[in-house]
């Protein structure tokens, strides 16, 4: 049975896309100076050998696009969902990795944040994404966009139930460390060696209280009193950023 299939825009997002041998690129569209830039930055790669290419004009990849207003720089691919293993699967198969972490998103859905998230997750080294399934925008071109590549690096668990999932991550060695403005503890003193995760929630109503209560711990990132918050992508990123540096 064929899968469905979505567009995705710009360029690093759709040439991660074609190097990616585990994702299946059906069409690609582009302009003829698009083209001819990419094969001159990519010499040594063949990219457009085993995908249907489609020349358009710039005015076509607009309509292509539609009202997302996404700047697809000459360059748009048609793809596959890439299949992902579960999280049963991921846990078995890191049990004797030292240092695992992951990123849990509670009620974040906006398309731009979690793009950036992933692009920060990417980065630093984080080994996958928790979230739920039903608000997760999977075929937005902007997650795409906003993610620059790195949805082809970055293992994506869409789950049912985010509690069902950190307890049975916490059963198999996980610390379920949450990031809250009301907080005391300054996430920088930890230890941030071993298993985590990383629980995070949406920008406005943070993360649930019943969620709350299953963390371990519960930590804030210092800042001038003079702002309340960060956005989301920005407080991931200065962790991701953190625990990175500290587990070299």
């Amino acid at each position: 049975m064929k899968k469905t299939t979505f567009l995705i825009v710009g360029k690093h997002t759709v040439l991660e896309a074609l190097k990616n041998p585990l994702r299946k690129v059906e069409r690609v569209f582009l302009t003829e100076d698009a083209q001819k830039k990419i094969n001159k930055e990519n010499q040594s790669l063949n990219l457009f050998n085993s995908v249907s290419v489609f020349y358009k004009s710039k005015r076509e990849l607009d309509n292509l696009c539609g009202k997302d207003e996404t700047a697809h720089q000459g360059l748009v691919a048609e793809v596959e969902q890439l299949e992902q293993i579960t999280l049963k699967d991921f846990v078995s198969e890191n049990k004797r990795k030292e240092n695992v972490n992951l990123i849990a998103l509670e009620e974040v859905s906006d398309p731009r944040n979690i793009g950036s998230i992933i692009r920060s997750a990417v980065a630093f080294e984080i080994d996958g994404l928790l979230v739920k399934e039903r608000s997760f925008p999977s075929r937005s071109k902007l997650l795409y966009k906003s993610a620059s590549g790195g949805a082809e690096h970055i293992k994506i668990f869409k789950v049912s139930n985010l509690n069902s999932s950190m307890k049975f991550l916490k059963t198999n060695g996980f610390w379920v460390s949450a990031f809250d403005t009301n907080s005391k503890k300054d996430f920088t003193k930890n230890n941030w060696k071993g298993k985590n995760v990383l629980l995070f929630g949406s920008e406005g109503f943070g993360i649930k209280t019943k969620t709350l209560e299953k963390a371990d711990f519960i930590y804030k990132v210092n800042m001038n009193k003079n702002i309340e918050s960060l956005n989301i992508s920005n407080t991931v990123s200065i962790v991701c950023h953190h625990i990175f540096q500290s587990i070299k």
